[in-house]
C-alpha cells in the first residue's frame, strides 16, 4: 500500500497519508502548513495542536485549520491516517448548509480540535478511510466526488459526536440557539483582530450585549468577553512562537494601537509577559494555554 496518495485537479488538492515514522516527520515539518487537516489517531498517540497536548485514550479524529500548529509527538497503537486538503477541494464555510460544522469542529470557541470516537463509531470511521484508500488504489473518473463524499461523511459524523461531547446543555436547545452559538463562534474567528468587545459582536448579531451574555450564562458556557480575549491571546501566542514579529508588531496586528495595553492584557491572561512567553517557548519549555 503506498504511503502517500495525492489528488490534484484545477487548483483542487487533497492528500491521503498512512502514518509511519517517515510520514510523521513530514507532517511535523511545514510541508502541510497551508492545508486544512483531518487526523485519525488510534489510542496512545500524543499530539500537540497549538499550545495544548492531547493523548488519545480511544481512537480520535482531529480537525485542524490551516492557521493552527500541529505536531505528532508520539506514535501509538494501531494505524493512523492523515488527510489534508485546500479550500478549493472542500470549503466548510461555503458548504456549511450541508455539514453545519463551522464554529463547531472548525473555529470553535473551546479551541477543542479533538473528537474522541465512541466504540460503536470506530468501525464506521475506519471503513471510510478504507474506502478512501480504495479510491486511490483504483481511481475512476468519479474519484474526486467520491472522496469528497467520504470527507463530508467524516465531518458530519464527527460534528454530531463533538456536539454531544462538548456542548452539554446546548444540545437540548433548539437548532436556532445552536445556530446563534455557531454564528458567534464564526464571527469571533473572522473579526477578532479588529473587534474586541462583546458590544461589537452583539451589534452584528442584532441583539443587546446583555442578551448575548445572558444566552451564554444560561447555558453555562464561558462568557463572550472571555471567548473573544482568549482567541486574541491564542493568536498572539502563535505569532510569538512561530513568527519573527516583535511584540509591538503583534499588538498592532491584533488591533491594539497601544502596545502597553496589549502587554497588560496578555500578562493578565497568561501570567507572563509576551517577551517572557516567547523566550520560554523558544527554549522549548512546555507552555500551556491555560
Amino acid at each position: 500500500m503506498s504511503n502517500h496518495n495525492f489528488f490534484e485537479s484545477n487548483y483542487k488538492k487533497l492528500g491521503f497519508v498512512v502514518l509511519n515514522q517517515s510520514s510523521i516527520d513530514e507532517i511535523n515539518s511545514d510541508a502541510f502548513k497551508t492545508y486544512i487537516k483531518v487526523l485519525y489517531l488510534p489510542e496512545n498517540y500524543l499530539v500537540t495542536i497549538d499550545f495544548k497536548q492531547y493523548t488519545t485514550k480511544t481512537p480520535s479524529l482531529f480537525f485542524i485549520n490551516s492557521n493552527q500548529y500541529l505536531q505528532i509527538d508520539k506514535e501509538g497503537k494501531g494505524q493512523g491516517y492523515f488527510m489534508y486538503y485546500n479550500r478549493d477541494f472542500y470549503c466548510v464555510q461555503i458548504h456549511d448548509a450541508e455539514v453545519a460544522c463551522d464554529g463547531l469542529l472548525f473555529n470553535n470557541i473551546f479551541e477543542m480540535p479533538m473528537t474522541a470516537l465512541p466504540e460503536k463509531e470506530v468501525l464506521f470511521v475506519e471503513s471510510i478511510y478504507d474506502q478512501i484508500q480504495q479510491e486511490f488504489d483504483s481511481p475512476d473518473s468519479s474519484q474526486e466526488e467520491m472522496i469528497r463524499t467520504y470527507l463530508k461523511q467524516l465531518i458530519i459524523k464527527a460534528t454530531r459526536i463533538w456536539k454531544i461531547q462538548q456542548l452539554g446543555a446546548l444540545n437540548t436547545e433548539s437548532s436556532k440557539e445552536m445556530d446563534f452559538f455557531r454564528n458567534f463562534s464564526r464571527l469571533v474567528e473572522i473579526h477578532f483582530r479588529t473587534k474586541h468587545t462583546v458590544a461589537d459582536y452583539a451589534d452584528i448579531l442584532g441583539v443587546a450585549p446583555k442578551t448575548l451574555s445572558n444566552k451564554f450564562n444560561r447555558l453555562e458556557l464561558s462568557q463572550p468577553n472571555d471567548i473573544i480575549k482568549d482567541r486574541i491571546i491564542l493568536e498572539a501566542k502563535r505569532l510569538l512562537g512561530y513568527s519573527a514579529l516583535s511584540v509591538k508588531e503583534i499588538a498592532y496586528q491584533l488591533g491594539y494601537e497601544d502596545p502597553a495595553y496589549f502587554n497588560r492584557l496578555f500578562t493578565n491572561k497568561v501570567g507572563d509577559t509576551p517577551a517572557n512567553f516567547k523566550k520560554k517557548y523558544l527554549q522549548g519549555k512546555n507552555v500551556q494555554l491555560e
